[in-house]
Protein backbone atom coordinates (compact mmCIF):
# COMPACT_ATOMS: atom_id res chain seq x y z
CA UNK A 1 0.00 0.00 0.00
CA UNK A 2 2.31 2.34 -1.05
CA UNK A 3 -0.37 5.81 -1.33
CA UNK A 4 -0.79 4.79 2.90
CA UNK A 5 2.44 4.10 3.59
CA UNK A 6 3.45 7.55 2.23
CA UNK A 7 0.68 9.09 4.07
CA UNK A 8 1.60 7.25 7.60
CA UNK A 9 5.04 8.21 7.03
CA UNK A 10 5.14 11.60 5.83
CA UNK A 11 1.25 12.59 5.25
CA UNK A 12 -0.62 15.19 7.28
CA UNK A 13 -2.31 11.91 9.10
CA UNK A 14 -2.19 10.53 12.57
CA UNK A 15 -1.75 6.42 12.90
CA UNK A 16 -2.30 4.12 16.14
CA UNK A 17 -2.83 0.45 16.34
CA UNK A 18 -6.47 0.38 17.94
CA UNK A 19 -7.08 -3.10 20.38
CA UNK A 20 -10.19 -4.29 19.72
CA UNK A 21 -11.87 -6.43 23.01
CA UNK A 22 -13.15 -10.23 22.34
CA UNK A 23 -15.07 -10.84 20.43
CA UNK A 24 -13.58 -10.07 17.32
CA UNK A 25 -16.20 -10.43 14.93
CA UNK A 26 -17.87 -7.57 12.56
CA UNK A 27 -21.24 -6.88 14.34
CA UNK A 28 -19.81 -6.06 18.02
CA UNK A 29 -16.49 -4.25 16.47
CA UNK A 30 -19.01 -1.98 14.25
CA UNK A 31 -20.73 -0.86 18.23
CA UNK A 32 -17.52 -0.53 19.80
CA UNK A 33 -16.62 1.67 17.24
CA UNK A 34 -19.35 3.57 16.70
CA UNK A 35 -20.75 3.77 20.45
CA UNK A 36 -17.66 3.20 21.82
CA UNK A 37 -19.03 0.32 24.58
CA UNK A 38 -17.88 -2.46 25.30
CA UNK A 39 -20.13 -5.14 23.45
CA UNK A 40 -20.48 -8.55 25.26
CA UNK A 41 -19.76 -12.08 23.85
CA UNK A 42 -24.20 -12.23 23.45
CA UNK A 43 -23.67 -10.56 20.26
CA UNK A 44 -21.55 -12.92 18.97
CA UNK A 45 -24.51 -14.63 18.89
CA UNK A 46 -26.17 -11.58 16.67
CA UNK A 47 -24.08 -11.39 14.44
CA UNK A 48 -25.47 -13.09 11.80
CA UNK A 49 -28.87 -11.30 12.13
CA UNK A 50 -28.08 -7.54 13.87
CA UNK A 51 -30.23 -6.04 15.55
CA UNK A 52 -31.59 -2.28 15.62
CA UNK A 53 -28.99 -0.51 17.68
CA UNK A 54 -30.62 1.45 20.21
CA UNK A 55 -27.59 2.59 22.41
CA UNK A 56 -26.63 6.27 21.43
CA UNK A 57 -24.17 6.56 18.78
CA UNK A 58 -22.03 8.71 16.69
CA UNK A 59 -24.25 8.07 13.76
CA UNK A 60 -27.29 8.61 15.83
CA UNK A 61 -26.17 12.11 17.29
CA UNK A 62 -24.76 12.67 13.18
CA UNK A 63 -28.49 12.31 12.16
CA UNK A 64 -29.86 14.26 14.87
CA UNK A 65 -27.45 17.08 13.78
CA UNK A 66 -28.85 16.92 10.10
CA UNK A 67 -25.85 15.44 8.59
CA UNK A 68 -26.44 13.19 5.63
CA UNK A 69 -24.85 9.93 5.59
CA UNK A 70 -24.61 7.93 2.83
CA UNK A 71 -23.40 4.15 3.15
CA UNK A 72 -21.96 1.24 0.83
CA UNK A 73 -20.65 -2.03 2.03
CA UNK A 74 -21.43 -4.75 4.49
CA UNK A 75 -24.93 -4.95 5.26
CA UNK A 76 -24.45 -5.37 8.82
CA UNK A 77 -24.48 -1.14 9.11
CA UNK A 78 -27.75 -1.15 7.56
CA UNK A 79 -29.32 -3.91 10.21
CA UNK A 80 -27.87 -1.77 13.07
CA UNK A 81 -28.65 1.79 11.34
CA UNK A 82 -31.95 0.80 9.71
CA UNK A 83 -32.76 4.40 9.38
CA UNK A 84 -30.32 6.60 9.36
CA UNK A 85 -28.48 6.80 5.72
CA UNK A 86 -29.92 9.16 3.30
CA UNK A 87 -28.20 6.68 0.48
CA UNK A 88 -27.35 2.59 1.00
CA UNK A 89 -26.28 -0.15 -0.64
CA UNK A 90 -25.76 -3.48 1.64
CA UNK A 91 -23.77 -6.32 0.30
CA UNK A 92 -23.94 -9.22 2.31
CA UNK A 93 -21.07 -11.44 4.06
CA UNK A 94 -22.50 -14.71 3.56
CA UNK A 95 -20.57 -15.67 0.56
CA UNK A 96 -17.28 -16.24 1.84
CA UNK A 97 -15.33 -17.36 -1.57
CA UNK A 98 -16.96 -14.10 -2.99
CA UNK A 99 -13.67 -11.60 -2.57
CA UNK A 100 -14.49 -9.29 -5.55
CA UNK A 101 -17.64 -8.76 -6.64
CA UNK A 102 -18.27 -7.39 -2.75
CA UNK A 103 -15.97 -5.17 -3.15
CA UNK A 104 -16.76 -3.69 -7.05
CA UNK A 105 -20.26 -3.27 -5.60
CA UNK A 106 -18.90 -0.70 -2.76
CA UNK A 107 -16.17 0.82 -5.48
CA UNK A 108 -18.99 1.39 -7.90
CA UNK A 109 -20.35 3.85 -6.65
CA UNK A 110 -17.65 5.91 -5.91
CA UNK A 111 -16.75 8.48 -9.24
CA UNK A 112 -20.24 9.40 -9.30
CA UNK A 113 -20.43 9.57 -5.34
CA UNK A 114 -17.20 11.69 -4.67
CA UNK A 115 -18.48 14.02 -7.26
CA UNK A 116 -21.64 15.29 -5.35
CA UNK A 117 -22.37 17.39 -2.84
CA UNK A 118 -25.27 15.77 -1.22
CA UNK A 119 -23.26 14.25 1.98
CA UNK A 120 -21.94 15.33 5.09
CA UNK A 121 -20.77 11.49 5.70
CA UNK A 122 -19.42 8.62 3.51
CA UNK A 123 -18.85 5.40 5.19
CA UNK A 124 -17.74 2.10 3.33
CA UNK A 125 -17.18 -1.19 4.31
CA UNK A 126 -15.05 -3.33 2.52
CA UNK A 127 -15.11 -7.27 2.76
CA UNK A 128 -12.94 -8.86 0.09
CA UNK A 129 -9.69 -8.67 2.60
CA UNK A 130 -11.64 -10.72 5.62
CA UNK A 131 -12.73 -13.15 2.54
CA UNK A 132 -9.71 -13.94 1.63
CA UNK A 133 -8.35 -14.81 4.76
CA UNK A 134 -10.99 -16.75 5.58
CA UNK A 135 -10.44 -18.81 2.40
CA UNK A 136 -6.48 -19.15 2.31
CA UNK A 137 -5.09 -17.10 5.52
CA UNK A 138 -3.20 -14.03 5.84
CA UNK A 139 -0.15 -15.46 3.67
CA UNK A 140 -2.15 -16.32 0.63
CA UNK A 141 -0.84 -14.45 -2.49
CA UNK A 142 -4.23 -12.72 -3.22
CA UNK A 143 -3.78 -10.56 0.19
CA UNK A 144 -0.99 -8.64 -1.85
CA UNK A 145 -3.51 -8.11 -4.97
CA UNK A 146 -6.52 -6.83 -2.44
CA UNK A 147 -3.85 -4.25 -0.13
CA UNK A 148 -2.87 -2.22 -3.67
CA UNK A 149 -6.86 -2.35 -4.58
CA UNK A 150 -7.02 -1.02 -1.09
CA UNK A 151 -4.72 1.11 -1.46
CA UNK A 152 -6.39 3.00 -4.90
CA UNK A 153 -9.77 3.42 -3.34
CA UNK A 154 -7.93 5.34 -0.37
CA UNK A 155 -6.05 7.72 -2.86
CA UNK A 156 -8.99 7.92 -5.04
CA UNK A 157 -11.02 9.38 -2.14
CA UNK A 158 -8.15 11.28 -0.50
CA UNK A 159 -7.10 13.16 -3.65
CA UNK A 160 -11.04 13.61 -3.97
CA UNK A 161 -11.12 15.37 -1.11
CA UNK A 162 -8.22 17.30 -0.96
CA UNK A 163 -9.39 19.23 -4.17
CA UNK A 164 -13.14 19.81 -2.74
CA UNK A 165 -11.44 21.31 0.37
CA UNK A 166 -10.46 24.47 -2.28
CA UNK A 167 -13.92 25.28 -2.61
CA UNK A 168 -14.61 24.65 1.71
CA UNK A 169 -13.42 26.53 4.85
CA UNK A 170 -13.28 23.51 6.41
CA UNK A 171 -10.89 20.67 6.03
CA UNK A 172 -12.00 16.87 5.61
CA UNK A 173 -11.44 13.80 7.83
CA UNK A 174 -10.86 10.52 6.19
CA UNK A 175 -10.75 7.55 8.51
CA UNK A 176 -8.91 4.21 7.45
CA UNK A 177 -9.46 1.35 10.09
CA UNK A 178 -10.26 -2.54 10.58
CA UNK A 179 -12.92 -4.09 12.58
CA UNK A 180 -10.65 -6.58 13.74
CA UNK A 181 -8.03 -8.30 13.02
CA UNK A 182 -7.00 -11.87 11.72
CA UNK A 183 -5.44 -15.22 13.06
CA UNK A 184 -2.62 -16.94 11.56
CA UNK A 185 -5.43 -19.16 10.21
CA UNK A 186 -7.36 -16.51 8.81
CA UNK A 187 -10.00 -16.56 11.22
CA UNK A 188 -11.12 -13.91 13.97
CA UNK A 189 -13.34 -14.22 16.93
CA UNK A 190 -10.64 -14.95 19.59
CA UNK A 191 -8.17 -12.55 21.33
CA UNK A 192 -4.43 -13.08 19.80
CA UNK A 193 -2.65 -10.41 19.39
CA UNK A 194 -3.03 -10.86 15.48
CA UNK A 195 -6.88 -10.33 15.78
CA UNK A 196 -7.08 -7.89 18.02
CA UNK A 197 -4.57 -5.38 16.69
CA UNK A 198 -6.36 -3.11 13.89
CA UNK A 199 -4.86 -0.23 12.13
CA UNK A 200 -6.36 3.16 12.48
CA UNK A 201 -5.41 6.18 10.34
CA UNK A 202 -6.67 9.47 10.49
CA UNK A 203 -5.70 11.62 7.45
CA UNK A 204 -6.77 15.84 7.44
CA UNK A 205 -5.16 18.72 5.82
CA UNK A 206 -5.84 20.22 9.61
CA UNK A 207 -2.94 17.74 10.74
CA UNK A 208 -0.22 19.87 9.90
CA UNK A 209 3.15 18.17 9.16
CA UNK A 210 6.93 19.36 9.18
CA UNK A 211 9.60 17.67 7.22
CA UNK A 212 11.30 15.13 9.05
CA UNK A 213 8.45 14.90 12.15
CA UNK A 214 8.77 11.16 12.63
CA UNK A 215 5.19 10.21 13.86
CA UNK A 216 5.12 6.33 15.45
CA UNK A 217 1.61 5.07 15.89
CA UNK A 218 0.48 4.89 19.28
CA UNK A 219 -1.01 1.86 20.66
CA UNK A 220 -5.12 3.22 21.75
CA UNK A 221 -8.41 1.43 22.25
CA UNK A 222 -11.13 0.98 18.90
CA UNK A 223 -13.94 2.40 21.63
CA UNK A 224 -11.56 5.83 21.71
CA UNK A 225 -12.82 6.31 17.92
CA UNK A 226 -16.35 7.61 18.73
CA UNK A 227 -15.48 9.92 21.09
CA UNK A 228 -12.97 11.30 18.85
CA UNK A 229 -15.33 11.14 15.90
CA UNK A 230 -17.83 13.22 17.97
CA UNK A 231 -15.59 16.13 18.99
CA UNK A 232 -13.68 16.08 15.49
CA UNK A 233 -17.81 16.33 14.19
CA UNK A 234 -18.85 19.36 16.74
CA UNK A 235 -21.56 16.39 18.12
CA UNK A 236 -22.28 15.11 21.87
CA UNK A 237 -20.05 12.13 22.94
CA UNK A 238 -22.15 8.61 22.84
CA UNK A 239 -23.45 8.76 26.79
CA UNK A 240 -22.09 4.70 26.91
CA UNK A 241 -18.66 4.96 25.66
CA UNK A 242 -15.78 4.50 27.77
CA UNK A 243 -12.97 5.88 25.15
CA UNK A 244 -10.82 8.37 25.39
CA UNK A 245 -10.22 11.49 22.80
CA UNK A 246 -7.15 10.50 21.08
CA UNK A 247 -5.12 13.50 22.11
CA UNK A 248 -2.41 13.54 19.21
CA UNK A 249 -5.51 14.16 16.65
CA UNK A 250 -5.76 18.24 18.60
CA UNK A 251 -2.73 18.72 19.60
CA UNK A 252 -2.15 21.13 16.66
CA UNK A 253 -5.12 23.35 17.80
CA UNK A 254 -4.70 26.52 20.19
CA UNK A 255 -3.96 25.46 23.80
CA UNK A 256 -8.32 26.63 25.25
CA UNK A 257 -9.61 24.47 22.49
CA UNK A 258 -7.51 21.43 23.68
CA UNK A 259 -8.75 22.23 27.39
CA UNK A 260 -12.59 22.47 25.83
CA UNK A 261 -11.90 18.78 24.35
CA UNK A 262 -10.93 17.37 26.77
CA UNK A 263 -13.42 18.78 29.41
CA UNK A 264 -16.52 17.45 27.18
CA UNK A 265 -14.80 13.81 27.19
CA UNK A 266 -14.07 13.98 31.01
CA UNK A 267 -17.84 15.66 31.73
CA UNK A 268 -19.11 12.28 29.81
CA UNK A 269 -17.11 9.37 31.38
CA UNK A 270 -17.84 11.30 34.60
CA UNK A 271 -21.61 11.29 33.87
CA UNK A 272 -20.61 7.49 32.83
CA UNK A 273 -19.61 6.54 36.20
CA UNK A 274 -22.09 8.27 38.27
CA UNK A 275 -24.73 6.45 36.52
CA UNK A 276 -23.03 2.76 36.60
CA UNK A 277 -21.14 3.14 39.63
CA UNK A 278 -22.89 3.85 42.90
CA UNK A 279 -19.89 4.39 45.18
CA UNK A 280 -18.54 7.20 42.43
CA UNK A 281 -19.12 10.18 44.06
CA UNK A 282 -17.88 13.67 42.42
CA UNK A 283 -14.68 15.10 44.83
CA UNK A 284 -15.19 11.95 46.97
CA UNK A 285 -11.58 13.09 48.26
CA UNK A 286 -10.83 13.57 51.98
CA UNK A 287 -11.60 16.82 53.01
CA UNK A 288 -8.85 18.88 53.95
CA UNK A 289 -8.79 19.49 58.26
CA UNK A 290 -10.42 22.59 59.25
CA UNK A 291 -8.94 25.26 61.03
CA UNK A 292 -10.17 26.11 64.36
CA UNK A 293 -12.71 28.81 64.38
CA UNK A 294 -13.70 31.40 67.33
CA UNK A 295 -12.24 34.39 69.57
CA UNK A 296 -9.44 34.66 71.76
CA UNK A 297 -10.59 37.02 74.58
CA UNK A 298 -8.36 38.49 77.15
CA UNK A 299 -8.83 36.60 80.75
Amino acid sequence: MPYTTYLVEKGASHSFVAAAKPPTVTMPRIKALMTGSLPGFVDVVRNLNSPALLEDSVIRQAKTAGKRIIFYGDETWVKLFPKHFVEYDGTTSFFVSDYTEVDNNVTRHLDKVLKRGDWDMLILHYLGLDHIGHISGPNSPLIGHKLSEMDSVLMKIHTSLKSKERETPLPSLLVLCGDHGMSETGSHGASSMEEVNTPLILISSAFERKPGDIRHPKHVQQTDVAATLAIALGLPIPKDSVGSLLFPVVEGRPMREQLRFLHLNTVQLSKLLQENVPSYEKGSHPAPAQRPTGTAQKG
